[in-house]
């Protein structure tokens, strides 16, 4: 079996965020890490290869070099291959294109990402694959196994509850905790990982509708105001105020 892991790489979750006064996202002193959803799904993967000799990983990156650091850390947390699509992502519609046409030169059965990354938070591009390539999609998954006629069987969190599905493949599936632990490279796989494949491909052009004009923080917290618990009236009313 061939199994895609597609990663994105993202600020930490610790780290401040400001933008240049060109109204870019400042990156200094930034550390970026592969999306915690993605480890994830990296994360199944592994596991599922660990139980299954058969189960091949490829990872894939669209995005610049300056990643190449979180491919090679995902090599030595297991995965086969690595490929990098050389390019600066410009919005979700030009990764889904890129990924697609990557996937359809690859034939891959099972292809994971993770829910969504935790910079744009958009989570469109399993279904934005899933529609360019024509293959079912779930989302968000917290549990895949493989099962014995080699189909696959996930749990998905829905409004109503969680769904338990069997499906063929192949399929396209955003995964979320519990599906699995979050592993740390050892030293013989960060050995290891020094020696696969980090093969880089060159983009194909997709024409962007998408024109970002500015970047702003939030506007600062005010003050708190304490209401107290006797005067219910006066809280109905700043509500109110509020949300005009």
């Amino acid at each position: 079996m061939k199994i895609l892991v597609c990663i994105s790489c993202v600020p930490d979750t610790t780290s401040k965020i400001s933008f240049s006064d060109e109204n870019k996202f400042n990156s200094e002193n930034v550390q970026f890490i592969i999306g915690p959803y993605e480890d994830y799904a990296l994360a199944r993967a592994v596991e599922l290869k660990e139980k299954n000799s058969d189960v091949d990983i490829s990872l894939l990156n669209v995005g610049s070099s300056e990643n190449d650091q979180l491919l090679r850390k995902g090599l030595a947390i297991g995965a086969d291959r690595a490929y990098r699509i050389n390019s600066e992502p410009s919005d979700s519609n030009f990764v889904a294109i890129n990924i697609a046409n990557f996937i359809k030169k690859n034939n891959f059965d099972l292809i994971l990402m993770g829910k969504e990354s935790i910079d744009y938070n958009s989570g469109l591009v399993h279904y934005l694959c899933g529609s360019l390539l024509d293959i079912q999609t779930f989302n968000p998954v917290t549990f895949l196994d493989l099962d014995k006629d080699k189909k696959v069987i996930i749990k998905r969190e829905t409004d109503s509850g969680v769904d338990k599905i069997k499906a063929n493949l192949p399929l396209i599936l955003g995964c979320q905790e519990p599906i699995a632990e979050w592993k740390i490279p050892n030293m013989r796989g960060i050995m290891n990982a020094r020696t696969k494949d980090l093969i880089v491909i060159d983009p194909i052009s997709v024409s962007s509708s998408l024109e970002y004009e500015k970047f702003s923080l939030p506007p600062e917290k005010g003050e708190i105001k304490y209401i107290d618990i006797e005067n219910i009236d006066i809280l109905i009313n700043e509500l109110k105020i509020k949300n005009l």
